[in-house]
C-alpha cells in the first residue's frame, strides 16, 4: 500500500497524536481510549486502487472480507443495519462483508473502539461517522475516496451540503448514507388528546412549556420524556431550544465563536424549566431507547429527537403515524431542518481496499440509501431516489428539507462543532446542567467552550 512520500513511522506517529489528543478519554470494554485528536500528515492515503462499484472485493489477493463497524445495536438502528447488510449481500454477492456493531449512545462506544484500532495500526475496511468538523479528529489517517464519488457521479446525485461536508484537504474521506433531523418535536396522540392539546398552535418553547403543564394537570404522563444517561440528549436539546428562542442567525454566530451572551443565556434558563419541572423522576438512569419507548407506550406525551425516533416508532408493533404517534417541527424552528449525516468514513491504511471502496460506493447507490433510511427514520442524501418506500412522515420530511429557509447544521452530530468543542460542551453539560441547573455556569461554560 503506497503513502504520500511519508514514512511509517510517521504514519504510526500521527496516530499516537490523534489518540493523545482526544478531549477526554473514556474505557469502553476492549478499547482504551476516545478519538478526537488533530493528527496531521497531510496525505491523502491513496491505496492506487481504482474503487470501483464493480469490484470482485479483490484486496490484492488476501480475499477477506470487508470489515464495517457501526453504532446502530438497538431499536430504528438495529433494522436499519441488517437491511443494509442484506442490500449489499444482494448487490455484490462474492464481497465479503463483516459488520461489527458497536453500541452505545451518540457513537461514543464506536469513536472509542475507532480510536483504539487506529493507534493499535489495526483500522477496519470502513467504520460509520460524521462528517463536516468531525472529520478533524482524523486528519492524516482517512484515505481519499475521490475516485468512488466520481465513478459514480454523487456530485451530481447528492444533496448540495454532503459535498463539501464530506471533503478533508481537498479530498473526499467519507460517503453520505442518510440525512437525519434534529429540530423534531414528536408526541403520543392519545396523551395529547386526551390533554386538550393543539399540537399545531405550539409556536415557541415558552408554547411548549405551557402544553407540559397542561399535560401535567390534565393527564397522569410525563409531559416529556428525556434519557440522561448520556449526556448528548441536553445538549441536543440546548440546541434545539436555542434555534427556537432566538433564531438561525444567533445560533450559527454561537457556533462560529462569536456567540450572543444573551442569547445563549436564554436558551438555558428556557431548557432548564423544561428539565426542572416537567420530566421524569428517572430521567438520569435512562437513555434514549427507554425514553422513546415511554411514547409507544403512552406514558409520556412529547419527546425532542432527531427523527431516528420516528424509525423506532415505524419499528413499534400496531403503532402507526398518524393514528398512534405524530411530528411537529420543533416549535420555533418552523422553516428549518437541523442537518445531520450518517455516513461511511474510509481509513487510509486500509486493509481491504479495493472491497472497502466497494462498500464505500454501495452506500452512496439508491439500493442502500432505500435500505436503510426507511427503518432508520432518515432521509436519503441522493437527490434521485423515489420515496415512495418510505412512508408518509418521511415523505413529509423529504418535503421539508427540499422547502426549508435555513439548513443549520446539528451541534451535537458533528457538522456544527469539531469533536473538541462538541466534548467540551458535554463536559459543561455534565458538570453544570444535570440538575441542579446552573444557568450562568453553563452559559459561561458554553461560550468559552466555542470560543477556545
Amino acid at each position: 500500500m503506497s503513502h504520500d512520500s511519508r514514512s511509517d513511522d510517521n504514519n504510526r506517529l500521527t496516530r499516537r497524536h490523534y489518540v493523545a489528543g482526544a478531549g477526554t478519554l473514556a474505557t469502553v470494554g476492549i478499547a482504551g481510549c476516545s478519538g478526537g485528536g488533530d493528527g496531521s500528515d497531510g496525505s491523502d492515503g491513496s491505496d492506487g486502487s481504482d474503487g470501483s462499484d464493480g469490484s470482485d472485493g479483490s484486496d490484492g489477493g488476501s480475499g477477506e472480507p470487508v470489515e464495517v463497524l457501526h453504532g446502530w445495536t438497538g431499536g430504528d438502528g438495529a433494522a436499519a443495519a441488517e437491511a443494509l447488510e442484506a442490500a449489499f449481500n444482494e448487490v455484490h454477492p462474492d464481497v465479503g462483508l463483516e459488520m461489527n456493531p458497536i453500541g452505545g449512545g451518540g457513537n461514543q462506544n464506536l469513536d472509542a473502539v475507532v480510536a483504539n484500532r487506529l493507534q493499535s495500526d489495526d483500522p477496519p475496511g470502513s467504520f460509520a461517522g460524521w462528517p463536516g468538523p468531525n472529520l478533524l479528529r482524523y486528519q492524516g489517517v482517512l484515505g481519499s475516496v475521490d475516485d468512488v464519488w466520481e465513478e459514480n457521479g454523487f456530485e451530481d446525485a447528492m444533496v448540495e451540503e454532503a459535498v463539501e461536508l464530506h471533503k478533508q484537504n481537498g479530498s473526499y474521506r467519507a460517503v453520505p448514507l442518510g440525512s437525519h433531523r434534529l429540530n423534531c418535536l414528536f408526541y403520543n396522540v392519545s396523551v395529547v388528546e386526551d390533554a386538550g392539546i393543539d399540537v399545531d398552535s405550539l409556536n415557541s418553547p415558552s408554547a411548549l412549556i405551557d402544553a407540559f403543564e397542561t399535560v401535567s394537570s390534565e393527564t397522569d404522563a410525563i409531559p416529556m420524556t428525556h434519557g440522561m444517561s448520556g449526556t448528548w440528549t441536553t445538549t441536543q436539546l440546548w440546541g434545539a431550544v436555542m434555534l427556537g428562542v432566538n433564531g438561525y442567525q444567533p445560533y450559527m454566530d454561537f457556533l462560529e465563536g462569536n456567540g450572543d451572551e444573551s442569547a445563549v443565556r436564554s436558551a438555558f434558563e428556557t431548557t432548564a424549566e423544561m428539565l426542572e419541572n416537567h420530566i421524569s423522576d428517572d430521567a438520569a438512569s435512562i437513555g434514549l431507547t427507554q425514553s422513546n419507548q415511554n411514547i409507544i407506550n403512552g406514558d409520556a406525551a412529547f419527546i425532542h429527537q432527531g427523527n431516528w425516533a420516528a424509525g423506532a416508532f415505524r419499528n413499534a408493533e400496531n403503532f402507526e403515524y398518524g393514528d398512534d404517534w405524530g411530528f411537529k417541527t420543533f416549535p420555533g424552528t418552523e422553516g428549518m431542518y437541523t442537518l445531520h449525516f450518517d455516513s461511511f468514513l474510509y481509513p487510509s491504511d486500509n486493509p481491504t481496499p479495493e472491497a472497502s471502496k466497494t462498500w464505500e460506493a454501495f452506500a452512496g447507490s439508491p439500493e442502500a440509501q432505500i435500505a436503510f433510511n426507511q427503518y432508520k427514520g432518515s432521509i436519503p442524501t441522493r437527490t434521485d431516489v423515489s420515496m415512495e418506500e418510505f412512508g408518509p412522515y418521511l415523505q413529509e420530511t423529504a418535503e421539508d428539507f427540499a422547502n426549508a429557509e435555513y439548513r443549520p447544521p446539528n451541534l451535537q452530530h458533528g457538522l456544527g462543532v469539531p469533536s473538541e468543542t462538541m466534548t467540551a460542551l458535554n463536559d459543561v453539560i455534565s458538570s453544570e446542567f444535570t440538575g441542579p441547573y446552573n444557568v450562568d455556569a453553563a452559559t459561561q461554560g458554553f461560550l468559552n467552550a466555542v470560543s477556545n
